[in-house]
């Protein structure tokens, strides 16, 4: 597979634009400026205060900075590291500790935070509260199970280690070198972090369009084309502190009479990911409609006469719409970065056989997603369930979001 990125600063916002194959499968989508008061970054490590406890809902509100009070899951507290303790109980108001960004926030919510603190490189994650040794599930077995044997050394009661997909294609020892060099800072956070003041920010993530980069994988990577001089020079500047070997890919793309948002269409692209309706190339479409509770995604047949003719024209017509818009719907899920539960509504169809080969087909689709993506079940309704795994804001809130006042939860 031939991949490519595009990188683009416009409307006071920086758009990454993942290719594959030439088509757009992916668009993430942040502010100019990520500082400031007010500003908090998945991966960001502060010091936190315990403001209030709920133990009906196991959960406790973590004051981050002053009005900014985040879910934290008391299950967390059993691995905390405390840098002030104000009562014997495992977690007690007034408790200052250690706490990292784990979810954005959305909308007026503020983020949530863990205690499981995370040191994150290309190859491998350092894990601070999960002392177990892992390997990604996309890593083939015979090399998972190399890796196990081979890191079990490593096996301690603070930390745990886990390979990342994109291990796979670099040798062992440039992993192992990554891993010490995680184990340095977290040694270095760790042993420091008692000398520092409540809401102190021990460790500041990355840009998003920064961490893009760094979470990407490499393989069938042609170029990476940026169209602004300034974030040319900082990617630039990364990669030659970072992935030396991969800086031959960064292209400066400045003409400005034919600007890459034209070149690559990607304003059309992105307006299209925003729309609610997504047509496919039978006359059919999908409804795609985000709730606060889950995503609706309704096919319709549009111009597709499915019920014309006989009842096998019809059968064959419903699922010649559906397996279309299984194709379109695995793709606008991760085009939208849609997440959490997903719910399909495809055309009713009287085949179990046909209803069968759908969801396999639509299962071997998903499976595509580099996020974590599942098909659950067909309800007794025939609604598809989806759960995908929530990493970052959906595109719809990432191009629409403003950070509004956090009050004090609860």
């Amino acid at each position: 597979m031939e991949r490519k990125i595009l990188i683009e600063k416009r409307d006071n916002r920086i758009r990454t634009y993942f290719l594959e194959d030439g088509d757009i499968v992916e668009i993430h989508s942040a502010p100019v400026e990520e500082t400031g008061a007010g500003c908090h970054r998945l991966g960001d490590v502060y010091v936190g205060k315990v403001k209030n406890i709920v133990p009906n809902i196991g959960a406790a509100f973590i004051e981050i900075e002053k009005g900014v009070n985040c879910y934290y899951d008391m299950k967390d507290a059993k691995t905390a590291f405390f840098t002030h303790k104000s009562g014997q109980k495992a977690l007690c108001i007034g408790d200052e500790l250690v706490v990292q960004i784990s979810r954005q926030a959305i909308k007026s919510k503020a983020p949530t935070v863990t205690g499981n603190i995370s040191f994150t490189g290309r190859y491998a994650v350092l894990t601070h509260g999960n002392t177990r040794i892992g390997v990604s599930s996309k890593i083939p077995k015979s090399l998972r199970d190399n890796y196990k044997e081979q890191l079990s050394s490593f096996q301690n009661d603070r930390y745990g280690i886990i390979v990342r997909t994109n291990a796979r294609d670099v040798p062992f020892q440039e992993v192992i070198n990554e891993i010490n060099s995680l184990r340095e800072e977290y040694d270095a956070l760790f042993e420091n972090v008692c000398t520092r003041k409540c809401f102190s920010c021990l460790k500041s993530a990355p840009p998003s369009y920064i961490l893009d980069l760094k979470n990407v994988y490499m393989d069938g990577m042609k170029e990476i084309v940026i169209g602004d001089k300034g974030l040319y020079t900082r990617i630039q500047s990364y990669f030659r502190s970072e992935l030396p070997d991969k800086a031959d890919l960064l292209k400066l793309y400045d003409d400005p009479s034919f600007p890459l948002d034209k070149l690559y269409s990607t304003q059309t692209i992105l307006e299209k990911a925003l729309k609610e309706r997504a047509w496919l190339k039978t006359g059919g479409y999908l409804v795609i409609q985000p709730t606060e509770a889950l995503t609706v995604i309704d096919v319709n047949s549009g111009k597709t006469a499915v019920r014309a003719g006989s009842r096998s024209g019809s059968e064959e017509g419903a699922m010649k719409v559906n397996l279309e818009a299984a194709r379109e719907a695995a793709k606008q899920i991760r085009l939208r970065n849609l997440s959490g539960i997903i719910i399909v509504d495809f055309i009713n169809m009287d085949s179990e056989e046909n209803t069968q080969r759908l969801l396999s087909e639509f299962r071997f689709l998903l499976a595509k997603d580099p996020i974590q993506t599942s098909l659950v079940d067909i309800t007794p309704l025939g609604l598809v369930e989806i759960t995908r795994k929530k990493v970052r804001r959906p595109l719809y809130e990432e191009e629409n979001y403003h950070l509004q006042p956090l009050t004090e939860a609860l």
